[in-house]
């Protein structure tokens, strides 16, 4: 499993083999998926001018996640992940090939991207549980957090060069290129994919039906306050604090007046901010503390927020987008790496499929949302708002961190992800621990 490579603390995932072909590949695709997002949203906004469709294309692309994340995380915990990720990757790469078909033919029209967005979004709902199942497989258990946080480094570095590059072609020579882009980009992951050395499958037998085998993780989720704690907290800034992407084609237009270029470096912004919140993630050897951040960034994220929804500045806004971006991805990664760390590998894929649907499956209901609000009040009051209901949650939140502490801890030693005396606060520490 191992290459035998000695590496810093913050990249030790990449000593696995499988972790490298899997790294390589997602880098390239990423950039490309990054420039398809920020191309769609402006195209979009360029056939329509409308807040509200703006909105409906993003919940278009992502109910699906919010429907079908179940059934997902159901096929990741009974088939092959890996087999399950290379279908998956493949008719994404076939959807952005007819988009860009469509668009650089000037076929396109509305109605074919509300289309398309949502098959990607059902192709998403069964690839996110059996990709993120896959890290287990790919590295050592004391090294998953590592590698839930260096797959997010390299989420984030695309999120800085892909919306950068976006905004310079579709000024340029328009947006189909863009989709065009992204669908060679898969061709990289694709090849990494294929080339993993992962164990056989073996089928195991699952009693009960499968809509049993999905209730057991709704169950199981249920019945363990720090998991859904992590998970209410996460939707709520999903439903109405992360919807501000849906909307940046309005800030940097209208607002800002800098176009489609200057949407690609807000973007970008935001994406260093990411960046830099990936990487201390990445850095860190243990889960002490690491509860403790997950409020104290998502008030970071609303406060920061809610200033950039009122700038009319195109710098200042840009330099708000960092704090934004990091934050975000503190509580994002602090959550997903916690989760991970205590359910069980039988588990994991239903599991991680009800992260999939707080994270993206509650963000099409923000987005339409977003955007009919937009359309009513104005793109700086809706987002000013999510930022305040992200800091409120945050604060519920941080009320209910000594009462799910112990039972947080319990989960991970269970799982062999600490050690230390059972009594020792470890991972949720109570704010007077500090």
């Amino acid at each position: 499993m191992k290459a035998g490579m000695k590496l810093p603390a913050t990249l030790r995932a990449l000593q696995y083999r499988n972790f490298q072909l899997f790294a390589g590949g997602q880098l390239i695709s990423l950039v490309g998926t990054w420039m398809q997002n920020v191309a769609q949203s402006w195209l979009v906004y360029r056939l329509t001018g409308s807040s509200l469709l703006l909105g409906a294309a993003g919940f278009s692309s992502q109910i699906p996640i919010f429907l079908l994340s179940p059934v997902g995380g159901m096929v990741a915990d009974r088939y092959s992940r890996h087999r399950v990720v290379i279908a998956t990757q493949a008719a994404s790469m076939l959807l952005a090939f007819v988009l860009a078909a469509l668009t650089l033919t000037g076929a396109i029209r509305i109605w074919h991207i509300f289309v398309l967005s949502a098959l990607l979004g059902v192709v998403n709902a069964f690839d996110i549980p059996a990709r993120q199942s896959l890290f287990v497989d790919m590295v050592e258990r004391a090294d998953l957090m590592n590698a839930i946080a260096l797959n997010s480094s390299m989420f984030n570095a695309s999120r800085m060069i892909g919306p950068a590059i976006a905004g310079i072609l579709v000024s340029g020579i328009g947006e189909g290129w863009c989709f065009f882009a992204n669908a060679v980009s898969y061709i990289a992951v694709l090849a990494g994919l294929l080339a993993m050395r992962v164990s056989r499958h073996e089928p195991v037998e699952h009693p009960g039906s499968p809509i049993a085998h999905i209730i057991e993780g709704f169950r199981w989720v249920l019945k363990n306050p720090p998991v859904h704690a992590l998970l209410i907290l996460l939707g709520i800034a999903s439903l109405t604090a992360m919807p501000f992407t849906i909307l940046m084609p309005i800030f940097a237009d209208r607002i800002l007046h800098g176009g489609a270029r200057a949407m690609g470096w807000l973007m970008g912004a935001s994406g260093i901010g990411a960046l830099a919140g990936a990487l201390l993630l990445a850095s860190r050897r243990n889960l002490k503390g690491l509860g403790l951040w997950v409020p104290l960034s998502a008030t970071a994220f609303g406060a920061s927020l809610a200033a950039f929804a009122w700038s009319r500045n195109f710098r200042l806004s840009a330099a708000l987008l960092v704090p934004v971006g990091f934050s975000l991805m503190i509580q994002m990664g602090s959550s997903n790496t916690l989760i991970q760390s205590m359910v069980p590998d039988r588990l994991r894929g239903r599991v991680i499929s009800l992260y999939s649907m707080m994270v993206m499956g509650m963000a099409p209901i923000g987005s339409l949302l977003a955007g009919a609000a937009a359309g009513r009040i104005g793109a700086p009051m809706t987002v000013s708002a999510g930022g305040v209901i992200s800091i409120i949650a945050a604060a519920v939140f941080w009320k209910w961190l000594p009462q799910i502490r112990r039972g947080a801890r319990q989960l991970i030693v269970a799982q062999q992800m600490s050690g230390g005396p059972p009594g020792q606060p470890v991972v949720m520490a109570p704010p007077s621990s500090r």
